[in-house]
């Protein structure tokens, strides 16, 4: 029967809506290697770039429960920023180039107008980390969410010349750990910030808690996702690296020794930077063990980098060129049986 399929609470016209309104987001993300937007595969010519040897790195996530607070608050336009940085974060910890990117939106019912602020996010994201947009998915299904539910992730591929892959290997005890700061939570650990804040806390999205200094709660948990691209592509183009670990959930307990070689291990020096006060907020209204949550949160950290001391002149003034702000919070040392120590310097 006609609109049989809109009847099933499909309506393919929204569909073809939102396409339009994302055309101008997606030309914004135009790159050398990538090809036109809308065939059935997202094409991206490798051979143009110049690499001698080249690996590709690829990497998928989402946003998670951070969509609630989106929901929450009515703001829609950053999340995509976040699902961006989630993705090409994790392959530049190995040295690679963003090269394109593709999102896929599931929700109840296809909205063109807020879907288009996710896609402007995700395009946003995708010009600060030099990737593509080359494609994308967006699935109206009813059955599985409430009309006004979305869920959003992402896929990515970078490259990197053979040589040039960071993957710790070359990390040796002495190796000095820098960290370049978050911009607050990212995008995780946010089943126990809505627990701990909302739920435990009694707070809303719109309050203005002292601690944050003004802003309300939901723009300061919406804070896009660092994307550090910019900062670190002139860090590998010297060499100056031996290992990246990129900050997300499991934090420092669970990401850094992904890049340590056996036998050594990461101290920290906790109080070496500034935590950001969303923190402190977590910690007390979810009653939540303080070095727990370096095993939950980044702490203000999003990226650690490693360098040989020898190299740490080079990495600071390469750093401060970028006016990328940084910490110098650990060292490498031998492994006595924990693989990540966390210390304070009284």
């Amino acid at each position: 029967m006609p609109g049989a399929y809109e009847q099933a609470g499909v309506k393919v016209e929204a569909g073809y809506e939102l396409i339009e309104r994302i055309k101008s987001h997606t030309a914004r993300t135009a790159r050398p290697g990538a090809g036109q937007i809308g065939g059935f595969g997202g094409l991206f010519d490798l051979s143009s770039l110049g690499y001698q040897q080249p690996v590709l790195v690829s990497g998928t996530d989402g946003v998670g429960t951070k969509l609630m607070v989106a929901k929450a608050a009515g703001k829609h336009d950053t999340i995509g920023i976040d699902c961006v940085a989630m993705c090409v974060n994790d392959i530049i910890a190995q040295g690679a180039e963003p090269l394109f990117f593709l999102d896929y939106i599931a929700c109840g019912r296809n909205d063109p107008v807020l879907l288009e602020q996710v896609v402007k996010g995700v395009a946003d994201g995708c010009v600060q980390a030099g990737a593509a947009l080359v494609g994308g998915e967006t699935a109206e299904m009813p059955d599985m969410y409430q009309p006004d539910e979305y869920d959003l992730a992402g896929f990515t591929v970078g490259v990197v010349e053979k040589e040039r892959i960071i993957d710790g290997s070359a990390i040796r005890p002495g190796d000095v750990l820098v960290g370049l700061p978050s911009s607050g939570a990212h995008s995780n650990g946010f089943s126990l910030i809505r627990k701990a804040l909302f739920e435990q806390g009694g707070l809303n999205p719109g309050d203005r808690p002292k601690e944050l200094g003004g802003p309300t709660l939901a723009e300061e948990l919406l804070t896009p996702t660092r994307i550090y691209v910019s900062a670190l592509k002139p860090l590998f183009e010297q060499g100056l690296l031996h290992g990246v670990a990129h900050i997300t959930g499991g934090g420092f307990v669970e990401k850094v020794p992904r890049i340590l070689p056996a036998g050594t291990a990461a101290e920290f020096r906790v109080d070496s930077w500034t935590v950001p006060p969303i923190f402190d907020m977590i910690e007390r209204y979810g009653q939540v063990d303080h070095m727990e949550m370096y095993n939950i949160f980044n702490m203000g950290i999003g990226m650690v980098l490693v360098v040989d001391p020898d190299k740490l002149d080079a990495l600071q003034t390469a750093l401060n060129q970028e006016h990328e702000d940084f910490y110098l919070i650990g060292q490498v040392v031998e492994d006595r049986g924990e693989r990540v120590v966390l210390t304070r310097g009284d």
